[in-house]
């Protein structure tokens, strides 16, 4: 079993940054591929956002958020950073963090997650 515990939320003004943290519970954080996920207000799918390979290596962003956004990992804390840049209003979402199923890479939909964080709101005003 493990747990995510994922901090760092907030409100912040457009061209703001943030930085959200994610800590695992478990031994097998070291050998777990990461995401994170958003969900933006009621009514949109939640989608997904960035994703680190176990060494943190190897990365993988959406489109939205490639150049903003960067994930990161420090497998001695058990710990799933990323570091949002430049941010928009339409970065306004829940973020979650995720461990990820070891299918084909880049593993990015709902359905490879294996567990989930509570996530951690991020309001960006304009």
């Amino acid at each position: 079993q493990v747990q995510l515990v994922e901090s760092g939320g907030g409100l912040v003004q457009a061209g703001g940054s943030l930085r959200l943290s994610c800590e695992a519970s478990g031994r097998t954080f070291g050998n777990s591929r990461m995401g994170w996920f958003r969900q933006p207000p009621p009514g949109k799918e939640r989608e997904f956002v960035a994703l680190i390979n176990t060494n943190g290596e190897v990365t993988h962003y959406a489109e939205a958020v490639k150049g903003r956004f960067t994930i990161s990992r420090d497998n001695a804390k058990k710990t799933v950073y990323l570091q949002m840049n430049s941010l928009k209003p339409e970065d306004t979402a829940v973020y979650y963090c995720a461990v990820m199923q070891r299918t084909a890479w880049p593993p990015q939909s709902i359905s490879e997650v294996s567990y989930w964080g509570q996530g951690t709101q991020v309001t960006v005003s304009s």
